[in-house]
Parts: structure tokens; C-alpha cells; sequence
């Protein structure tokens, strides 16, 4: 749970702008990759990570532009990543400029659950890494360059001259 405005803001910033560099790297091409046909598109998880920023976040009832639930998902990779960064930045200056730390405590029901906001932005960083971490194997199915979240990419160790230790 976060209990400061100042600690969200700074793990908010690390983890939305590894999150744009995973959506910047998205082809229109590879929008159309899944694992199953009854999964999500790599193009829909996308925009999932979009949608769900004012989702997760209009039950506290932060007030912020940003596409609907029932906005179709853009056919251009660029679209979406750049829908991603507004409404990522948004959010953020919803939080920073509407809230004080006090809010953090306060209960808000979020789908059915009871949870201080500051759970519920817990949680919401959570989320957006738990996708990440689907769209970065969805990335390497469709032949794309994962980008480094927490550490070098296979990629990485091997411009460098090293081979990647094997776990």
C-alpha cells in the first residue's frame, strides 16, 4: 500500500516508462499476434493497458481524459503507445495534483472489493506488470525485441560479448 503521493509518483514513473518502451516497440504487424485464439491479441492486451488506467482508477474518482471502455482498439501500434502515454501522464497528474497523502487512506469500493487507494494503486502497478510481462512474450512470438524492464535482454548481453547465464 502506498502512503505517500511522492512514492507512487516515483515507482509510477519507472514502471510506465518501461511499459512505453514495450509499446513503442509494437509493430502494426504484430498487433494481430495471440497464443490461442481464445486469448487476447497482442494489439488487444495493448490496449487493455491503456483502457485500464481510468478503470482502475475512476472508482476513487480521479477525473482524467482517456479512452473509453468501449473505445475499439486501434489498428496502428504508434496510436496505441501514444494513447498509453497521455493518459499514463493523466493519471499521474490526477493523482499528484488532486490528492494529498491523506487520500491514500481513504476506502473506495473498486470491482466489489473495498481497498484504500492507496491498495488500489498498489495494485494497478502490479497489474501493469503482470501485462507487461504477457505483452513481452507476445513480443518475442511475433519476432519483436523485448526492451529491458529490470535488468539486460538477451539481446543486450550478447551486444555486449556476453553470453547470457542460462537459469
Amino acid at each position: 500500500m502506498y502512503k505517500q503521493i511522492a512514492d507512487f509518483e516515483n515507482t509510477w514513473k519507472h514502471e510506465s516508462a518501461g511499459t512505453l518502451r514495450a509499446l513503442e516497440a509494437l509493430t502494426d504487424d504484430s498487433l494481430g499476434q495471440q497464443i490461442t485464439d481464445v486469448n487476447r491479441t497482442l494489439g488487444r492486451l495493448a490496449w487493455h493497458l491503456v483502457q485500464s488506467l481510468h478503470d482502475m482508477t475512476a472508482p476513487m474518482g480521479l477525473v482524467f481524459e482517456a479512452p473509453g471502455s468501449d473505445a475499439p482498439v486501434p489498428t496502428s501500434a504508434a496510436d496505441i503507445a501514444a494513447a498509453y502515454k497521455k493518459t499514463s501522464q493523466a493519471m499521474l497528474d490526477a493523482v499528484t495534483s488532486n490528492w494529498k497523502d491523506d487520500n491514500l487512506f481513504v476506502v473506495s469500493n473498486v470491482f466489489g472489493q473495498e481497498w484504500p487507494n492507496g491498495v488500489t494503486l498498489n495494485m494497478l502497478v502490479h497489474h501493469e506488470i503482470h501485462h507487461r510481462g504477457q505483452l513481452t512474450v507476445l513480443m518475442r512470438q511475433a519476432g519483436l525485441r523485448a526492451p529491458d524492464l529490470y535488468g539486460p535482454t538477451l539481446e543486450q548481453w550478447a551486444e555486449h560479448g556476453v553470453t547470457a547465464p542460462v537459469v
